[in-house]
């Protein structure tokens, strides 16, 4: 028998503080399962009503870009002249933007 004691995932907690706004992450937490999870999160981080939805996710599950890859993903637009609206006249109707 093992003495290592086995951990409960690690999951990361996004609420919604009011219809048609974005989730937020507001935290993380320890849980053994996706019931407990979401239990947890609203007892933890919505104490006071504040969310109208909570999601968890496991935090293995996220998959996320490299940092030391980031001007592959994030290079400026400088480069990429089809970006910029160059390439037609705005009519006066919009000419203050």
């Amino acid at each position: 028998m093992s003495d290592v004691k086995q951990e409960w995932p690690l999951w990361e907690v996004f609420v919604r503080s009011k219809s048609g706004l974005d989730h937020k992450h507001c935290g993380s937490l320890h849980a053994a399962d996706p019931k407990m999870a979401i239990q947890m999160a609203r007892d933890v981080y919505t104490r006071r009503q504040e969310g109208t939805s909570v999601w968890v996710v496991r935090s293995d599950q996220i998959v996320a870009s490299d940092p030391g890859e980031k001007d592959m993903f994030f290079d400026p637009a400088e480069d990429k002249v089809y970006r910029h609206p160059t390439f037609y006249a705005l009519p006066k109707s919009v000419d203050h933007m």
